[in-house]
């Protein structure tokens, strides 16, 4: 029989729900106030879909039905009474189908039987394409095309309704209140996020909620970037920017939540309150990987990059919380990365990409930007290689078609990718000048990149003439890539091209990441050590979010050393500017109040971004050295580096286990509950282990096979 026998959840079309949660989600920002949404295109959900299941019964079974919609049931195609909550399935076989409509919410269901169950095994659709003619006689054939449902394990019972789903929430109190200019300040000790609560709320008036990642923005009534009003009349409050009325109670919660350290209120007299405290709103999750050191500065920035990427994970991973709340695929991307060295979320990995693409038509590059495009399909080969999850591929491919097709249909006489009239070509927030216009080398990069990554999700699909299309076109790419870019006077890729022509400018960018793709020879990759990544004359990066690949690509160098002094300067440089979460942009050379401006607003940088909390990516890769070799960590490589540590120990989390390393001076010990691999290392001296077989690579190099459950000891000089 195929029918199943695991615990229900409710299911849906694949990738509507978590369309429609990102819009939820995204539709939350405010701007002083003012609602503000996102400025390019908003899909929405299929309103009507088909749920059906091939049935096989020896003997009749009852089902309970719950539904989110409006539905009808059929069996093989004859339509049953009514809108039932239980409902009888006969003996026998045939097609069980259910079509619901709802214009509001995702169309979704939650099937419980004793053997009859929704799951991912039912199939989908939201047109059945099929038709009747004039004598009454159904079509014989159809074209409809059926997706495997979606669903997730949370929502297992049938009174936790998908639409309902809302993120954790628990009381916190404020550290400490002030006076200030006629009001109330109040310091919650570090950047949090949630809803305010007013206690013994009374009176008549008006309260002015001013928040502020900082103590001098939220005391700047006049440009703190987010506020709320209050309306406080006898028994009822009026929230102004929602236009929301409601009677008082006890505490009094705000609808909206914000992003703050600190809060300034001020009142009118005939208004008062006893309290001010907060909801924390958080997406619960275990944190499954650690990093610990000698360096208790580097245990610091470790410990505010996971509470950074706490912050900012949500229904779908977004860039900062205080000013976008939006979800951007190049903050996403390397939310993803980081997000497989500390809680392996999985799930949420999958609502942002779901999210970021959207429905078809195509009709603009994800997030409007050229390079968000490709930052989109590069997260999801690295999310196969992380997870395995072969399934999520199959799901998501027909999407990944259209929006190569997209991109496939904007490229130039030489097959290359440049800025085009609506598209907003970004590559990274600079200090100085820096040309948009051409053919951008960076850009080639990750078009070369997303072309390989669509012949490999072909090759996983089983589409051959797509992995054979793709895989063609990327490999011309990289033919003309190098030669086109590549300047051997300066010993690094140029930045773009104009007509053709070779221009000036050297950035970082498409430098290092040509060098950790392995699209340079290891000379150039050498070269281009020198002569750009550690120049300090070509224009520096001063964002974390382009300094984590400018790191990664010294670290995949072998310059672990150098990257620990960056690291320990850059993102403990913030620490010591008193941050509790690593902020979008930092200039070590900006003085107090500067470093809290951006985009020409005072408060306008965002002081929790997720693309700040990338050390706890570099030191699970590059220090640990622990990675995926083959899907879901079947295989892995160790290759750990103390990089001018004494000693580290820490935890990376696999799908369904956990790889354990400690290390210093003359011991490594290691431990992983699933897959295997080689754990690599130098020694001057010939090693020995407490299991397994050493062997010799090089003159001081060594690895030894870790497939054991067991801790594993090496000793080494």
């Amino acid at each position: 029989m195929n029918n199943s026998s695991s615990s229900p959840i409710w299911i849906w079309y694949p990738g509507d729900y978590e369309i429609w949660l990102g819009n939820q989600m995204n539709n939350r920002r405010t701007e002083r106030g003012a609602f503000f949404p996102h400025f390019w295109k908003m899909d929405s959900h299929y309103v009507l879909v088909e749920f059906s299941k091939k049935i096989d019964l020896a003997v009749a079974e009852e089902i309970e039905i719950a539904v989110e919609g409006t539905f009808n049931i059929k069996l093989d195609g004859k339509l049953q009474f009514g809108m039932p909550k239980k409902f009888l399935l006969p003996a026998g076989k045939y097609n069980l189908s259910i079509k619901v409509w709802n214009q509001a919410t995702p169309p979704t269901i939650f099937i419980n039987g004793k053997t009859v169950k929704s799951d991912n095994s039912w199939k989908v659709t939201y047109e059945d394409k099929e038709w009747i003619d004039e004598s009454g006689k159904a079509s014989d054939t159809s074209a409809t095309i059926y997706m495997d449902a979606g669903g997730w394990v949370d929502f297992d019972a049938a009174d936790k309704l998908p639409s309902l789903y809302k993120l954790a929430t628990e009381e916190r109190k404020a550290v400490a209140v002030s006076y200030a200019q006629g009001g109330r300040l109040i310091d919650f000790g570090k950047e949090t996020f949630g809803f305010l609560r007013f206690s013994a709320l009374s009176g008549k008036g008006k309260i002015n909620i001013y928040y502020g990642e900082s103590k001098e923005e939220a005391l700047d009534t006049e440009f703190c970037e987010t506020l709320d009003q209050l309306i406080v009349d006898g028994n009822k409050v009026t929230d102004e920017a929602l236009a929301i009325t409601c009677f008082i109670e006890e505490i009094y919660t705000l609808a909206n939540s914000k992003a703050f350290r600190y809060v300034y209120i001020t009142k009118d007299d005939g208004v008062d309150f006893k309290e001010l405290s907060m909801m924390y709103e958080f997406k619960p999750e275990v944190q499954r990987g650690s990093f610990k050191c000698n360096d208790e500065e580097v245990n610091q920035i470790w410990n505010v990059g996971a509470y950074t990427m706490q912050l900012t994970t949500r229904e779908c991973f977004i860039d900062g919380i205080k000013r976008d709340r939006w979800i951007w695929s190049g903050d996403a991307y390397q939310s993803y990365l980081m997000n497989y060295y500390l809680s392996f979320d999985s799930q949420t990995v999958k609502n942002t990409t779901w999210a970021l693409r959207g429905k078809d038509p195509v009709t603009s590059h994800t997030n409007t930007i050229l390079d968000y495009t490709f930052f989109w399909f590069l997260g999801i080969y690295d999310y196969y290689m992380y997870t395995g999850d072969r399934h999520f591929i199959s799901q998501v491919y027909p999407r990944m078609q259209t929006l190569m097709d997209y991109v496939l249909g904007r490229t130039n006489v030489n097959g290359m990718v440049e800025g085009q009239t609506g598209d907003w070509v970004f590559v990274d927030w600079a200090d100085d000048f820096m040309d948009k216009h051409g053919e951008l080398s960076f850009e080639q990069v990750l078009f070369a990149k997303s072309l390989e990554t669509m012949a490999l999700c072909a090759d996983l699909v089983k589409n051959n003439t797509d992995k054979v299309k793709y895989a063609g076109l990327a490999l011309a790419l990289r033919d003309k890539l190098i030669p086109a870019f590549w300047n051997e006077t300066r010993q690094a890729l140029v930045h773009n091209r104009l007509n053709g022509i070779q221009q000036e400018q050297i950035t970082r960018y498409a430098n290092m990441f040509a060098s950790f793709f392995n699209y340079l020879t290891p000379e150039q990759q050498q070269q281009i050590k020198v002569s750009v990544l550690l120049n300090d004359s070509v224009m520096k990066i001063s964002t974390p979010y382009m300094r984590f690949y400018e790191l990664e690509a010294l670290c995949t160098l072998g310059e672990q050393k150098e990257v620990m002094k960056e690291m320990k300067a850059y993102w403990g440089g913030m620490i010591r500017e008193g941050a509790t979460s690593f902020w979008e942009k930092y200039n070590p050379t900006d003085k107090g109040t500067q470093h809290l401006a951006m985009y020409g607003r005072p408060y306008g940088k965002s002081l929790c971004h997720a693309w700040g909390a990338s050390p706890i990516y570099l030191l699970g890769k590059y220090y640990l050295g622990i990675q995926p070799v083959k899907a879901g960590y079947s295989e892995f490589s160790i290759t750990p580096t103390l990089g001018g540590l004494k000693w580290m120990e820490g935890t990376v989390p696999t799908p369904n286990g956990e790889i354990k390393l400690y290390m210093n001076e003359n011991t490594i010990k290691v431990t992983a509950t699933e897959g295997k691999g080689y754990l690599t290392f130098t020694s001057k001296s010939k090693p020995n282990a407490s299991k397994g077989i050493i062997e010799k690579m090089d003159d001081n190099k060594y690895r030894l096979m870790i497939d054991e459950k067991e801790e594993v000891v090496v000793n080494y000089k």
